[in-house]
């Protein structure tokens, strides 16, 4: 289910005024119905994979019951691969199965050993990524004994398929999301009207920015051959707005979502284009997946403890990996390496933890060198993006050489008054997030503007206009759902 579709807009009020007024009697029972909710949210895609998350929750829970009553270091490695063996497996072969083949005929093909390759076409289960790498979690930390393992199959089981980050994330840890789930939750006023502002600006990146950049971003990339330099930088710039307004919009409808619940989850973007260097772009850029893999891969490996070359051969390793969990194709695995490459100069300096703070903080501008460094660090992100959208690395590399061609400072095609009108959105989607950076989301507000109604409702009402106006209901869907 679509959170930009008819039927979310029914699923969401039914389901919070049942679990409010119904259900909030009886913890274990509000826990059934998330549970049932969940499989309903998820299954409106396709039910026939519902199994999937059905099996992996099964085998988790169990797994972390059995680590619990074993001791022997052996039995409980054993356990433990065997969670990991399974998730993995699963997740490869309805990720990556179409990949090896094709890259496998592809090979062959090349040194003049043309092969058919299987007929079998695997259909990738929406969310698997997402909801894998939270149960595996949960493996791993019962099996590093930083957490007690579940006893209640239907509070793990609705942690699993916990629906409003269940399909895109945010990647939970356990030791956050699964405690929520043992104790009673309450319904604050001021906590349940914060998020639904949260869900506000997610509908209107998601919509009017995102589903409208898409319309430009697709046809110049489409058509990328027939264009001025000038306009596919605009069109690499349309698609950078685009999975930012598609992520960081799902994102902040996630947690506003949760929020109604009596949920808190972790923030998955902080404003990542108003970054100074690669390396604050990845603190603020799809955070809870950073986190994974720097709790559960980077450090295990040695993180930067080590010396250089061990460094150098953990961050490829990691960014490498990021491209490959994003999608079976070499333009991921390329534009991971990239990010590798732009991020090594700043830990080989010593200086990936210099911007930790927001930046021009307490201020309304940034300094000179501020801004050129967010400058030079989106131009350098921009860049990267064209490897993330071309359907193959040949047509990224030939995208980027046309794009820098002489061409690149005559005037980008207009088409349309639309593409104005986007280009206009665009400016006023960066300009708020711009003074409100310093918040956990942009209409957050402070306690004393909470006192002028009338302000507050004036800026609510010209936000749905400009999202019912301008807005593209196309249902489009996630980018994020693809992973």
């Amino acid at each position: 289910m679509l959170f930009n579709s008819i039927e979310f807009a029914l699923f969401l009020p039914i389901a919070f005024l049942l679990y409010w007024l119904v259900f909030d009697r009886n913890l274990r029972l509000q826990n059934f119905f998330l549970l049932v909710i969940g499989y309903i949210f998820y299954g409106w895609w396709d039910w026939r994979f519902l199994g999937l998350i059905f099996f992996s929750s099964t085998l988790d829970y169990t797994v972390g019951l059995a680590l619990s009553k074993q001791e022997n270091p052996v039995r409980r490695k054993l356990l433990f691969l065997a969670s990991i063996v399974v998730n993995i497996g699963f997740l490869g072969f309805f990720k990556y199965y179409n990949f090896f083949v094709d890259s496998f005929v592809n090979a062959f093909t090349f040194f003049g050993q043309p092969i058919q390759g299987s007929t079998l076409r695997v259909i990738l289960p929406v969310g698997i990524s997402f909801y894998t790498f939270q149960s595996l979690a949960y493996t791993i930390s019962v099996y590093k004994k930083q957490i007690e393992p579940a006893t209640d199959p239907i509070s793990f089981f609705a942690y699993v398929s916990f629906f409003p980050q269940l399909v895109a994330g945010p990647i939970e840890k356990p030791k956050n999301l699964l405690p929520q789930f043992y104790k009673k939750r309450a319904l604050e006023y001021y906590e349940a009207v914060d998020a639904i502002r949260q869900m506000l600006w997610g509908f209107f990146g998601k919509i009017v920015i995102a589903d409208n950049c898409s319309i430009y971003a697709n046809d110049i990339f489409n058509n990328y051959q027939e264009k001025s330099g000038s306009t596919l930088l605009l069109g690499a710039l349309f698609f950078t707005f685009q999975i930012y307004g598609d992520f960081s919009g799902y994102s902040n409808i996630a947690l506003g979502t949760a929020r109604l619940f009596g949920f808190t989850l972790m923030r998955n973007f902080a404003f990542p284009y108003f970054s100074r260097d690669i390396a604050e772009f990845w603190r603020r850029w799809h955070i809870s997946l950073s986190s994974w893999f720097r709790n559960y891969v980077y450090i295990p490996l040695g993180g930067s403890e080590g010396g250089t070359w061990m460094k150098i051969r953990n961050i490829f390793i990691i960014f490498l990996l990021s491209g490959f969990w994003h999608g079976a194709n070499w333009v991921f695995i390329i534009w991971g390496l990239i990010n590798a490459i732009y991020f090594l100069p700043l830990m080989l300096l010593k200086q990936n933890k210099q911007n930790t703070n927001v930046v021009a903080e307490g201020k309304l501008f940034p300094s000179i060198k501020e801004a050129f460094q967010m400058v030079f660090t989106f131009f350098l992100v921009v860049v990267a993006w064209v490897f993330f959208r071309a359907p193959n690395v040949y047509q990224a590399f030939d995208y980027l050489k046309k794009m820098f061609s002489s061409t690149l400072l005559t005037k980008p095609e207009i088409t349309d008054t639309n593409m104005i009108l986007t280009m206009i959105s665009i400016i006023i989607f960066v300009f708020i997030e711009w003074l409100q950076r310093e918040k956990q989301h942009a209409l957050q507000l402070d306690r004393s503007l909470i006192r002028y109604r009338a302000v507050r409702w004036a800026g609510y009402f010209c936000i749905a206009l400009f999202i019912f106006v301008f807005g593209n209901f196309s249902k489009t869907e996630f980018i994020y759902f693809a992973f």
